[in-house]
């Protein structure tokens, strides 16, 4: 499967923005489907999960009440509503997918994840 993440840019503290990721080439509601993070100078991060059928979320503690992930397997899209940004949540921020029909919470570990997409930058100014 083959990952296309957008919708990253350069937003104040407080502001929001939407993350689209849009999945080809295989069934999209084979996969969970995941958001990570990376900031500079440090380890890319698990931010939110969602399982195939989008009935089961999880998400890291500091994003939780601001962010919301979902799908739509109809458009093979996964997208990252962020809401109240804060400056730390500066990253570039990758989608990622792994084959599984399970309902259970998503893996936070990388390693979990085979399929990725290119990123997309997330700058929050204070």
């Amino acid at each position: 499967v083959q990952l296309q993440a957008s919708g990253g840019g350069l937003v104040q503290a407080g502001g929001s923005l939407r993350l689209s990721c849009v999945a080809s080439g295989r069934t999209f509601s084979l996969y969970a489907m995941a958001w990570f993070r990376q900031a500079p100078g440090k380890e890319r991060e698990f931010v939110a999960g969602i399982s195939w059928n989008g009935g089961t979320t999880n998400s890291v503690d500091s994003v939780k009440g601001r962010f919301t992930i979902s799908r739509d397997n109809t458009m093979n899209t996964v997208y990252l509503q962020m809401n109240s940004l804060k400056p730390e949540d500066t990253a570039v921020y990758y989608c990622a997918a792994r084959q599984s029909k399970s309902n259970y919470s998503p893996p936070v570990a990388r390693v979990a994840w085979a399929y990725w997409g290119q990123g997309t930058l997330v700058t929050v100014s204070s």
